[in-house]
């Protein structure tokens, strides 16, 4: 486990705070044009007046030096409201519309408005500072209780729904520190310190005053209630936004748009809440969204992972999930993400008809397919990268094979109960290498997030560590038989395994372990290359890398991929025999990744007439073409090392 100290102590010297709302720190950093006020002059009120406007006390109204009342009417203004100039410079409030800053329309109360604001038809704005060219268009109330949180401290309970796993939310909460928190209970001080930098955290919010911060929108909302909202924040036609806190900058906006509903939350950079989205008690981190009527609640949802259309409660969600239709997710604890929730599937069984406390632990890149019923408690975490099958009821249980598939029966067997799945142990790499090869490109280029760090390669210790452990539970059987079950192997689940994909998936997993051992054993020498050294079987397999270079990045893993090497014997092989054999595979994963694209199109053609008009052939595919090219640079580079000649 990560020290939780380093953890926080990055967070509290990020500065990401106070960039985002200044006048936390510093009561006259928003807008600093404010710091020197005056009250308004006979002329200016009389002006004021005949321009519709109205105070119960003109004395209660202060403004910068240079204010000229030209820009403000028909408003009312009530309490202490401090105000400055409004200048000629047009805003863009939404596509094709600009405004004029100046206050129209509109009910003050105790606020202060920057320059160059524009305030249009608005009920009624109380308690805020609202900076520099913000603009605020047809809302109905914006107003600041007097809060002291705005988000921040909010229980959010993670897994078990009865309780036992709560994380307290704060704005920069990441999914780290959020799986430290839930997973290490009986851990009290870690939990104390927790809580200590909680209640120091929120000592930031003591102002008790609403912030809109400079170039924020605000177009037609019913009621925005205890917000702290960033910089460039654009908030258009929601239903409700009250105690939140919205980490925003011109160049990563927040996005609330379209009937949105946001209660007791944190948002952060770049999130999107859109199309009657419901999120509420949960922390959204950086580049994250929820659309489409999608329902977070006491949840944690990581960067780069969308909800639409289905429901998430009692969560922690890690990166680059895919949630995109009617399905469910309950009581996850799910920090690795990567993985996929299909239509209709229902990971969700958390009651037991006696209390909601069962919850589910998903595996890095687990895919949840359609309609599928995942009763609890369940817990896939060491089977990364394995897909539940269409229509799939699983029972509870805990399966421990990576790049799994689980899939309905194939067969009944007696003694084994109708009710059991059939498991393909490593199924995903052997059929379906397709989808492993692309997820690694496909999430380095869709990720937007610039706090969160990132491993993409699946081939990696932890997860070769997991493979090399569910081999070692294949090979060590008491005896052959036809079916085997989680008494004879553990860690197959409430499923059954046949005795010809048990030795399959034998074949397939040592496949891979020295595959990876491979590629960092190509890494080593092309390393040793550069530096001049010289190339044998004895300085290779006993290279020792000084520093970490960024390349080849897979030399971070060597000293473990060495390990393996010895460990599987291969290095009783010669560097040109190894060398060659890693050729063969490379050339074999690219087939692979072709067939198993190829299988599609066979399927389509064969029920869909036109098929092969609307898709590109897997020759074509832009990743198995990918694939095919890095296979070729592969074998160009290793025939410049001279130990193939």
């Amino acid at each position: 486990m990560k020290d939780i100290t380093e953890i926080l102590k990055g967070i509290k010297n990020s500065g990401e705070l106070e960039k985002a709302f200044p006048a936390l720190f510093n009561p006259n950093a928003i807008p600093l044009e404010l710091s020197k006020t005056r009250k308004l002059t006979a002329d200016e009120i009389e002006k004021l007046k005949t321009q519709g406007n109205s105070t119960e006390n003109w004395n209660n109204i202060l403004v910068t030096e240079d204010f000229t009342p030209d820009n403000i009417r028909n408003s009312r203004f009530m309490g202490m409201c401090i105000l400055g100039k409004f200048s000629a410079k047009e805003i863009e409030v939404d596509d094709n519309l600009t405004l004029s800053p100046g206050i129209y329309n509109s009910t003050l109360k105790d606020s202060t408005i920057g320059n160059d604001v524009a305030i249009y038809n608005c009920g009624l704005i109380s308690n805020y500072t609202i900076g520099t060219r913000t603009a605020l268009l047809k809302n109905g109330l914006i107003h600041c209780t007097g809060s002291r949180k705005f988000g921040n401290g909010i229980e959010i309970t993670i897994g078990n729904e009865t309780g036992g796993r709560e994380v307290l939310s704060f704005a920069e909460l990441n999914i780290e520190l959020a799986e430290i928190i839930a997973t290490n209970r009986a851990n009290p001080k870690l939990l104390k310190d927790y809580e200590e930098f909680i209640k120091e955290y929120g000592e930031h919010f003591n102002s008790g005053r609403g912030v809109i911060s400079c170039d924020a929108k605000l177009i037609g909302n019913d009621r925005i209630v205890d917000v702290l909202i960033g910089r460039g924040t654009i908030i258009k036609s929601s239903t409700l936004v009250e105690n939140c806190s919205i980490l925003s900058s011109p160049e990563e906006y927040v996005s609330i748009t379209n009937g949105a509903y946001i209660k007791n939350a944190c948002i952060q950079w770049g999130c999107s809440i859109d199309t009657m989205a419901i999120v509420e008690d949960s922390v959204l981190t950086e580049h994250s969204h929820v659309e489409r009527h999608g329902k977070v609640t006491h949840s944690i949802i990581g960067p780069n992972t969308g909800i639409a259309e289905g429901e998430v409660t009692s969560s922690l969600v890690g990166p680059f999930v895919g949630f995109h239709h009617q399905s469910l997710l309950i009581s996850a604890i799910w920090p690795e993400g990567k993985g996929n929730v299909g239509y209709g599937a229902n990971v969700g069984s958390n009651h037991t008809s006696k209390a909601p406390d069962q919850e589910i632990l998903c595996g890095e890149g687990t895919f949840f397919g359609l309609g599928v019923n995942i009763k609890f408690p369940t817990d896939f975490s060491n089977a990364p990268y394995s897909i539940i099958a269409t229509g799939v009821s699983a029972l509870p249980q805990r399966v421990e094979f990576p790049f799994s598939l689980i899939n309905t029966p194939s067969n009944l067997f007696p003694g084994v109960s109708p009710a059991y799945n059939e498991i393909f142990p490593g199924w995903v790499l052997s059929d379906n290498i397709f989808t492993v090869r692309r997820n690694e490109g496909k999430y380095k280029k869709r990720n937007k997030a610039k706090r969160s760090r990132f491993v993409f390669e699946v081939f990696r210790p932890e997860i070769v560590d997991r493979m090399i452990e569910a081999r070692k539970k294949l090979l060590e059987i008491e005896e052959k038989k036809e079916i085997y079950l989680d008494r004879d192997i553990k860690g197959l689940g409430k499923n059954y395994l046949q005795e010809k994909n048990r030795v399959k998936a034998i074949d397939t997993y040592t496949f891979y372990i020295h595959y990876y051992a491979l590629k960092g054993l190509n890494s080593a020498i092309e390393e040793a290359i550069s530096k001049g050294q010289k190339i044998s079987e004895e300085t290779i397999y006993n290279y020792e890398v000084e520093e970490v270079t960024e390349k080849p990045v897979t030399l971070a893993y060597w000293e473990h991929q060495k390990t393996i090497l010895k460990m599987e014997k291969l290095t009783d092989k010669t560097l040109k025999e190894n060398l060659l054999k890693l050729l063969e595979m490379e050339e074999q994963i690219a087939e692979n990744t072709q067939k198993s694209k190829e299988k599609d199109d066979r399927r389509g053609r064969r029920i869909i007439n036109d098929y092969a008009e609307t898709h590109v052939p897997a020759q074509d595919d832009p990743f198995v073409v990918e694939t095919w090219e890095e296979y070729k640079k592969l074998k160009e580079r290793v025939y410049t090392y001279g130990i193939l000649s």
